[in-house]
């Protein structure tokens, strides 16, 4: 295997023009728009201050369009990671989350540079369409104390204390938050929906659909909580606003003790980004006719989640809205999610005072919507169009991610998908005895027919056979065996050992492929040469010849 680490980026700006510049300058200003009031609510909703979405934005975002192996992915802080990171730093704290969150970039390293990308597709849609719907039911969980505007001094992590808490205060809700959070709500769905439609009927409606529905939200409550002096929770009462400054290195104190503890959450948070950026990537192919490397995008993604930690960031991935709002307002390469890094960056160092006065209901509206979106909702309406398996493994991976823990969730799904996929693998392999012509007058002789798959989830095919074998002489076509493992040669060698015992001669036609290359390899070849045959005609003439009933 050699080592391979060629950025996007280098293929994109071949042939790159002013035009083409032009287009990433004007998708990466749209881009930021939409960036900015995401990171900052999913910073909030994770535990952080809205400065490490922000921080995360510029440097994941840049990091991941210098390095990736895409031409538009956006990367930055995820509404999937939330969940994750709000229970780490509820359980380990923020010190610990920044070792977490680099030990996730390295395993993500780690996963592009043995070529694992591919791998990741292997994960079945019904984890996927599971886990994503749980994460999303919890967003918006998470946001219902803002929404409300609640006085909760501190949030559990767990579903069931959350409901706990939020029964416990549901007393002190805001209805000045509880305004502010519907009103925010109602725009961002109308300016949605009802914008494209306006179509012919307002000249300017092309330019404002570009605008994002949340800033317009963000814009307007922002500026209705600083005119009527609202009585609501900002980001200024909470945080004491945004420092108009650069991310300053911050190196945790390590421990192994801490690292040992912190493994499976890593192991999570990399899953996870893993899945999302590729998934995203694919997104994006789909749209601009491009095929990404999913190897070199895994590399990107952990070399921004090993640095941004240490710049006061969160874990960092691929983010569908805005890599489809790169893409849809014209991007052409990397380079336009550079932009989007770089004009963020500049204004958090002009603009940062500015945003002291964002309503923290403004912000739960917003995520209410994103992990609305953020589900597949139909899935559930659609299950009974799917076999029960597939059904109660995304209902089963939808609830442990809701009430116990997406890691669990995540192990579990995927167990018992393997398991599934066992059991009907082992079901389409089977024996079938052959009823030739030419084996009529030769009772002696039996012809067999073995189909599928030859694993340790499907011997029982050819165990069930050394049960029934004949008194003379057995076929075995292995045309159709596709694929064998080692308990599978197992099995076939004691069917071997058992037709000697018996004095049955065994005869092997049409072996190929996979499993004669493995019979090759195991040293078993040279004991059944005398008997392996081409194909099915060829060894039933040398079975009537042994039996006696040939010419």
């Amino acid at each position: 295997m050699t080592f391979s680490f060629r950025p996007r980026l280098i293929d994109a700006l071949k042939g790159y023009d002013r035009a083409r510049l032009v287009a990433d300058i004007g998708a990466g200003l749209t881009v930021a728009v939409v960036a900015l009031p995401l990171a900052m609510a999913f910073a909030i909703a994770s535990g952080l201050k809205p400065e490490a979405g922000i921080f995360t934005t510029i440097i994941a975002g840049f990091l991941v369009a210098l390095l990736g192996g895409s031409r538009v992915q956006i990367g930055g802080p995820a509404g999937a990671f939330i969940v994750i990171v709000y229970g780490i730093v509820q359980q380990y704290g923020v010190g610990n989350l920044i070792i977490a969150t680099a030990l996730s970039g390295v395993l993500l390293f780690l996963m592009g540079l043995f070529k694992l990308g591919t791998l990741v597709r292997f994960i079945p849609v019904a984890v996927i369409t599971g886990f994503t719907n749980g994460i999303a039911v919890l967003i918006a969980l998470s946001q219902i104390k803002d929404f409300l505007g609640l006085q909760v001094a501190s949030m559990p992590a767990d579903f069931f204390g959350i409901l706990g808490a939020l029964w416990e205060h549901a007393h002190t809700m805001n209805p000045w938050a509880l305004g502010t959070a519907l009103a925010s709500l109602a725009v961002i769905v109308a300016w949605q929906h009802w914008m494209p439609s306006l179509g012919a009927r307002a000249p300017f409606s092309g330019k404002l659909n570009i605008v994002p529905g949340a800033i317009v939200a963000l814009v307007l409550a922002t500026a209705a909580a600083a005119l009527f002096k609202l009585p609501v929770e900002t980001i200024g009462s909470r945080f004491g606003g945004i420092p108009a400054t650069l991310p300053a290195l911050e190196l945790p104190d390590f421990s192994w003790e801490s690292a040992r503890f912190l493994l499976m959450p890593a192991v999570t948070l990399a899953l996870l980004g893993a899945i999302e950026s590729l998934l995203c990537a694919r997104v994006a192919d789909g749209i601009i006719g491009d095929r990404h490397d999913p190897n070199q995008e895994l590399m990107a993604q952990g070399v921004a989640n090993f640095v941004v930690p240490f710049f006061g960031g969160m874990p960092a991935t691929g983010t569908i809205a805005r890599t489809v709002t790169n893409v849809k307002s014209g991007a052409t390469s990397p380079v336009a999610g550079m932009v989007h890094a770089l004009v963020l960056l500049a204004v958090i160092l002009v603009a940062a005072p500015l945003a002291s006065s964002i309503p923290l209901a403004c912000l739960a509206a917003i995520l209410m919507h994103v992990a609305w979106n953020m589900g597949e909702w139909r899935a559930f309406a659609h299950l009974g169009r799917f076999r029960a398996p597939y059904g109660a493994t995304l209902l089963a991976v939808f609830l442990l991610t809701v009430v116990f823990d997406l890691t669990v969730a995540v192990q579990v799904g995927i167990l018992a998908s393997c398991a599934v996929f066992i059991y009907r693998m082992a079901h389409l392999t089977h024996a079938e005895r052959l009823a030739l012509p030419a084996l009529a007058a030769a009772p002696q002789v039996q012809a067999w027919r073995l189909q599928g798959a030859l694993f340790f989830g499907s011997t029982t095919a050819l165990e069930d056979l050394s049960a029934r074998l004949p008194a003379r002489v057995l076929v075995l076509d292995l045309a159709s065996l596709l694929y064998m493992d080692s308990t599978g040669k197992e099995t076939l060698k004691a069917l071997l050992a058992q037709c000697a015992q018996q004095g049955v001669r065994p005869l092997l036609a049409g072996l190929g492929g996979q499993p004669l290359a493995l019979v090759q390899r195991s040293g078993l070849h040279a004991q059944l040469a005398p008997n392996l045959y081409p194909d099915l005609a060829q060894a039933v003439q040398a079975a009537l010849l042994i039996s006696g009933q040939g010419n």
